[in-house]
């Protein structure tokens, strides 16, 4: 989770649009992630998972609304994407977490990434 992590706010901070090819590998690195781990991630990993999705699925969104080749593909992530979403706050919330806090500590990790 870490290295996905990174990559993400490395990619934060670019002023260009990274290509289809490279939004996708990242989109496969983080969905085959969340396959393997999702069952074993702590509290930390599932607010970094539901941040890197979030910003995943909000440019996926954007993405979708073009008319190009790759449009119904980046609906597809969008959607999955959601998922993951509500999949991380339903395990969270069984930990006890609000969803008031949840959002409140992805909103922290937005925060620290705008340093």
């Amino acid at each position: 989770m870490e290295e996905l992590y990174t990559k993400m706010k490395e990619y934060l901070k670019m002023d260009t649009e990274i290509s289809y090819q490279e939004f996708a590998e990242y989109y496969e690195k983080v969905m085959k992630y969340l396959q393997s781990d999702f069952q074993k991630m702590d509290k930390d990993e599932n607010i970094k998972a539901k941040f890197i999705l979030s910003i995943v699925s909000n440019n996926a969104a954007t993405r979708a609304k073009r008319k190009d080749s790759e449009m119904k593909k980046y609906k597809k992530y969008q959607e999955k994407c959601s998922f993951w979403e509500k999949a991380i706050d339903y395990h969270l919330t069984n930990e006890g977490m609000s969803k008031q806090e949840i959002d409140e500590a992805v909103g922290k990790l937005s925060e620290e990434d705008g340093e």
